[in-house]
């Protein structure tokens, strides 16, 4: 194998435990696993993305180039002049008329009229809800594979490759999950089941979103719902607005089929039609029913979800309302988002069917890891420019041109080292907080590699996945949670959310905190348990 090709893989050593059985009964045994890497993206960065990025930054920036060059050239002019020349210019030697005066001031304020309207309104997050469910539906990794073994659907192959995917998967002992989908012997993927599960996370989520805000659901304008998976009809935003019983004239979306990168999605929907429709409120919902999804047949590639999918849903109030600056926690950024689909690899490497047994299910391919940091390469160097400090933008882009123009070019190995690769940006020096989609502790490891992040960058994804385990669209506003319950949020401090999920697709979006997050009372699903993380995941 070639040194290029073997840097592609990782090994792990695994204990499987003692040998029940066979000529080894009694042992402890040990195997070493092989799996693939993310692609060292940030040494293959494609300058096209890093253009658009640009793009973006200077549509939005151009204010802040006119106005001080302008401030400029008016202070070098008015500072020439001392005070009895200035005003003599203004009183003695100017000729003022009725007409000029007027057409003066009419052209101040149609300039500063189209300046006001032209520009974006702010987006605001007042507040956010994550749902915590009853501790009867809590279940540990043994529990897991007990009511999976009582239920009759697997055979010994499948209940030992799910017990091994389990104890390497990062999540703990207090996941939940609904234990009758686990132990019926029936088939519990049903619309019955997936309302019920429907109606118990979204309604207790939304119900503490609305005790945190004081805001009634009929003063909503905008709602938007996603969930992958189940998607029924009356849609799910239909029985949020039946249950609460909200206003005829709601503009109500439902997103479905986006898999786990969702979240943000809606996020920028509900944006978009904020800025369409001022003084507004706009409520997100992000879910996913993991009884509806639930697989009984015996292909691994699709037993996989059932190992790391957990109940979750967030709800966040998002306000374009000027009024709502003094009380909201966060303010919307940036928002990133990009989607591989046109490849067909990437397009089937998260893909919903039936085995051959016709059981229905979600399939993930094993390149996972390869399309998904693929799509993680061009969502962060389009996102570098918005974000990142000049000084890290001029290292990064001066030695990627370098690379691009000459790079290709013999020189008889005279070349520095230093050029021959692009220079990784610090993206510490961008953010404060880092809320990457809790997928799976083998995604978080090499997410964390490529990127060079700290353990403490890293802590509130890896502890939401060992506490709440994989709550698909969900996850990165309880890791957001987490960081609020650590009273690590301050006022100005920058919050990354990344997420990534079928089609294939890489969002990011970027907050900025509008005051320091103390430690909540109340309506926090970490309440009862911060003060044990973070903990070792070892």
């Amino acid at each position: 194998m070639a040194n290029n090709e073997r840097d592609l893989f990782s090994t792990e050593i695994v204990n499987r435990g003692i040998e029940s059985s066979g000529p080894n009964a009694g042992s402890l045994t040990f195997s070493v696993r092989v799996r693939r890497r993310l692609p060292d993206f940030l040494q293959s960065v494609n300058l096209k993305y890093v253009k658009l990025g640009y793009h973006y930054l200077i549509n939005h920036g151009i204010y802040l180039v006119t106005i001080p060059v302008l401030l400029v050239v008016f202070s070098a002019e008015v500072g020439s002049l001392s005070k009895e020349d200035l005003w003599k210019k203004l009183w003695e030697d100017a000729r003022y008329d009725l007409a000029t005066v007027l057409a003066s001031f009419a052209v101040f304020v149609f300039t500063l009229s189209v300046y006001f309207m032209s520009r974006p309104r702010p987006i605001y997050l007042v507040d956010f809800a994550c749902y915590q469910p009853q501790d009867h539906l809590k279940v540990s990794k043994e529990q897991f594979i007990e009511l999976a073994r009582k239920s009759g659907k697997f055979d010994e192959g499948s209940l030992e490759f799910q017990k091994r995917i389990l104890m390497s998967s990062g999540i703990g002992d207090e996941t939940y999950i609904p234990k009758a989908v686990i132990a019926s012997n029936e088939n519990t993927a049903t619309m019955k089941e997936g309302r019920a599960e429907a109606s118990t996370v979204m309604f207790g989520a939304l119900d503490e979103l609305f005790e945190k805000t004081r805001v009634r659901p009929k003063d909503v304008g905008i709602l938007v719902v996603n969930c992958s998976i189940f998607n029924p009809t009356p849609s799910l935003s239909a029985m949020i607005i039946n249950h609460y019983k909200m206003r005829g004239n709601i503009l109500s979306y439902n997103l479905g089929g986006m898999g786990c990168s969702a979240g943000i999605i809606a996020v920028d929907l509900a944006r978009d039609i904020l800025q369409s429709n001022p003084n507004n409120y706009a409520v997100v919902v992000s879910t996913e029913m993991v009884g509806f999804n639930w697989y009984q047949g015996k292909e691994r590639s699709m037993l996989l979800p059932n190992c790391f999918f957990r109940m979750g849903c967030s709800a966040t109030l998002l306000s374009n309302r000027r009024r709502d600056y003094s009380r909201a926690k966060y303010r919307l950024e940036h928002i990133v988002r990009t989607h591989k689909g046109a490849d067909d690899r990437s397009f089937r490497c998260v893909y919903q069917e039936e085995d051959e047994q016709r059981f229905k299910g979600i399939k993930i391919s094993k390149d996972l890891i390869e399309i998904g940091g693929d799509a993680l390469k061009t969502n962060i160097t389009t996102l570098g420019p918005l974000v990142l400090p000049f000084s890290e933008q001029l290292l990064f882009f001066g030695t990627l041109v370098w690379r691009h123009l000459f790079g290709g070019k013999s020189d008889g190995g005279n070349s520095s080292p230093s050029m021959k690769k692009p220079y990784i940006p610090d993206y510490k020096l961008a953010f404060e907080h880092f809320c990457v989609h809790a997928a799976s502790k083998p995604i978080l490891d090499e997410l964390q590699r490529n990127l060079e992040l700290s353990d403490k960058n890293m802590e509130a994804s890896r502890m939401t996945l060992h506490r709440f385990g994989n709550t698909s669209s969900s996850s990165i506003w309880y890791e957001l949670a987490y960081l609020e319950a650590k009273e690590r949020v301050r006022r100005g401090d920058r919050v990354w959310q990344l997420a990534f999920g079928s089609g294939f697709k890489c969002n990011s979006v970027v907050w900025r905190s509008m005051r320091r997050i103390n430690k909540p009372s109340r309506n926090n699903p970490w309440l009862d348990c911060i003060n044990n993380y973070p903990r070792s995941l070892t």
